[in-house]
């Protein structure tokens, strides 16, 4: 998919197809204004006789418009005339683009960033951001997953379907160069993003801990990281006896992923971004049921997300030191798996007792937090499909973040609502602690049923201590189910507004 900014009238484009906004009240754009003056009033025609009602989401395809050089006009809905959200002005894109799949226009000029957008704040949002979300929105919706489909949708008698090219129209005054830094961000995010929703998606036969160990050692020459494999040995010398209780159920080998991005300051203390890399869940002994575990091939989400987010900041050329680690493994019941009573010993010499072996996620980040300490971070972010219990909590819409402090947490939420990757602040008050007590280690790995998430995220905050650190429970947010199954690629967008902001602020 290429894009470009342009700046010019909509009926001097000489495009495959142009895309304008109507409004529920009958109201035209100003896009739509030009090309109904030149058509003796055809837009407006179609409205009265009500063949487009300008609901959001809502398009009409006009083939051979007269008066204009582009052989197809789209009208988008975009809803009641200043009431257009951030999400109706993603939906507008969506809904154009998937309009336009199954047809001829591959050229596309889109006018769609000059309406209004409100943000929760009921200001409005800068062309930057409408440019941005534009490339994300789009990018989105035409992401497919078919490499390991023997059999590929071919052109229809050498006919493309959809769009290929899109011309992102913005007005003259607007500043260009900053239209091209966003053009730019937002081919980066949808980069990172299309990444980790093509790790998600992989099986798990092929996306090993191994195979994401290959993925980011590729990132050295790529994208100038420097990256750094620790394996089974050297995880033993380290004491990470959590860690690799989880992985010995496996022929897998664990590996422990580095990876650095370090274009800030020599003396700026890293952001630290550890991923969860459980490549395949069984539920271990503690095996859990047959139905939907197919999915479990997502509970490496939280890795993917972290080899997005660094695939995204490198590709911005992000002036910030940024550090990831993933822990990545399988949780398999064989016969060396270990079992609901065994107590592990954390990197941390905290004592663990295993009372479920399918919450194994939080085996495996404790040692990584504990590793992490060796960077002197100035924030630490772990990103893990960690618990059923939040998607009760929360659904699918929202992420969980959990922080041992509130300012943390704040620009991590601020940061999810500018970039619509949204992440809701939950409590980890002492009270819940007492839920991980244990008869027969420092503690035990499960805390009942009751605030399943947050007594995860209290496990998790005892490897915590030493520095600011929150935790993204995404769950309910890293993939879909049913027939829209696939990886979401969340939170890339998330995570990558928080380390721009910090970046601006350093």
């Amino acid at each position: 998919m290429e894009f470009s900014i342009k700046s010019g009238k909509p009926e001097k484009q000489r495009n495959d197809c142009v895309i304008v906004g109507v409004y529920e009240s009958g109201k035209l754009s100003h896009a739509a204004q030009s090309i109904d003056a030149v058509s003796d009033g055809l837009i407006n025609a179609v409205l009265k006789r009500g063949d487009m009602d300008g609901k959001l989401g809502s398009t009409l395809l006009l083939q051979s418009v007269g008066g204009i050089h582009a052989e197809r006009v789209l009208l988008a809905g975009l809803g009641k005339h200043d009431e257009l959200s951030e999400k109706g002005f993603r939906q507008a894109l969506i809904a154009s683009v998937k309009a336009l799949a199954k047809t001829g226009a591959n050229d596309v000029a889109s006018f769609l960033v000059e309406a209004d957008v409100l943000n929760a704040d009921d200001k409005k949002q800068d062309a930057t951001w409408k440019i941005s979300q534009t490339v994300e929105a789009v990018n989105d919706a035409l992401y497919r997953f078919d490499v390991m489909k023997g059999k590929k949708e071919k052109a229809d008698k050498g006919i493309t379907k959809g769009i290929t090219r899109l011309e992102v129209h913005v007005a003259e005054a607007d500043d260009n160069q900053a239209a091209k830094t966003a053009l730019k961000d937002g081919l980066a995010v949808s980069s990172g993003v299309s990444f980790a929703k093509d790790l998600g998606n992989l099986p798990p036969n092929i996306c090993t801990p191994t195979y994401l160990a290959e993925q980011a050692l590729a990132m050295v020459k790529t994208h100038g990281l420097t990256v750094q494999i620790l394996e089974r040995e050297e995880l033993k010398k380290l004491g990470m006896g959590s860690f690799l209780g989880v992985a010995q159920g496996s022929v897998q080998p664990p590996k422990l992923i580095v990876l650095q991005h370090l274009r800030g300051k020599k003396d700026q203390k890293p952001v630290v971004l550890v991923g969860k890399g459980i490549t395949f869940d069984t539920g271990g002994i503690s095996l859990k049921p047959g139905a939907d575990m197919d999915e479990m091939k997502y509970d490496m989400c939280g890795a993917a997300s972290v080899l997005g987010t660094f695939k995204t900041i490198s590709e911005m050329d992000l002036p910030l030191n940024v550090i990831g680690v993933i822990p990545a493994c399988e949780n398999m019941p064989d016969a060396d798996a270990i079992r609901p009573g065994d107590v592990l010993t954390s990197m941390s010499g905290q004592t663990i007792e295993v009372l479920n072996t399918d919450a194994e996620g939080r085996l495996i980040l404790c040692d990584a937090l504990t590793y992490v300490e060796k960077f002197d971070p100035s924030a630490v972010i772990d990103i893990a499909t960690l618990t059923g219990a939040c998607v009760i909590a929360l659904g699918h819409h929202a992420s969980a973040v959990f922080s041992n402090q509130d300012r943390l947490a704040k620009e991590i939420l601020s940061a999810g609502e500018t970039a619509l990757d949204r992440a809701w602040h939950m409590p980890m008050w002492e009270e819940y602690q007492s839920q991980l007590d244990s008869n027969f280690a420092d503690i035990a790995n499960i805390g009942g049923r009751a605030g399943g998430s947050i007594t995860a995220a209290c496990f998790l905050s005892r490897f915590a201590k030493k520095y600011h650190w929150a935790h993204l429970d995404i769950a309910g947010t890293a993939w879909k189910s049913g027939k829209e199954k696939g990886s979401t690629g969340r939170p890339v967008p998330l995570l990558t507004q928080f380390l721009k902001h910090r970046a601006e602020k350093a």
